[in-house]
């Protein structure tokens, strides 16, 4: 069964960007896929220390909470990230999770080794799904961050960038709840995401 791993930027486990991560999973599911939501600012780890191992070795030499995530990563037929903007960027904690797969950035252009089997990164989708106080009339690159973060992991770990939805003006929205619509748009974005994981698992090597 192909496998959607949702990681969850937000510190509130049950907020507004945690409510578009679990529709968005839940269309996923519908299509026939695993899912496993990862709520990573209550992960304990250190930000990448820069020890280098990984230029010359498959594997990060500090072991912790994210260790297993590599693994996880590897296995992943599809991605989401859901996370609110803040100071015009990713909150700290899912940053430095996203940070700390520099293993699988030397091991694909530092060795030309990639961790994951070339026939299936044509395979791998992911889905971003992003949060704003503040709107885009009065700051149009708010997302700017999210985006250019998002977009550098997902080439470095082979995962194909994807849909992207984009809420602004959350200062006013206050409660997703409220906003069926964009809820929808969230479970239909993942539903999505889970059918081209399934149809990815069924595709032959190469293919």
């Amino acid at each position: 069964m192909p496998l959607i791993l949702g990681l969850l930027g937000s510190p509130l486990p049950h907020g507004n960007t945690a409510l578009l991560l679990d529709r968005a999973l839940a269309g996923a599911a519908e299509a026939g896929c695993a899912v496993e939501r990862v709520n990573v600012p209550l992960l304990t780890f250190e930000p990448c220390m820069e020890i280098l191992h990984c230029m010359t070795a498959p594997e990060c030499a500090q072991f912790d909470d994210l260790t297993q995530f590599y693994a996880k990563v590897v296995a992943a037929d599809g991605i989401v990230i859901a996370t609110p903007v803040m100071t015009m960027g990713m909150p700290g904690k899912l940053k430095g999770f996203l940070d700390r797969f520099q293993v699988f950035y030397w091991a694909k252009y530092g060795r030309r080794e990639p961790l994951v089997p070339k026939e299936r990164r044509s395979q791998r989708h992911g889905l971003l799904l992003a949060i704003s106080g503040l709107p885009r009339g009065t700051e149009p690159r708010v997302f700017d961050g999210v985006l250019n973060s998002t977009r550098a992991w997902f080439d470095i770990v082979d995962v194909t960038a994807g849909e992207e939805l984009l809420i602004d003006h959350m200062d006013e929205k206050r409660d997703l709840a409220g906003f069926p619509a964009l809820l929808e748009e969230a479970r239909a974005m993942g539903q999505r995401l889970g059918t081209r994981a399934c149809e990815g698992r069924r595709a032959p090597p190469g293919g």
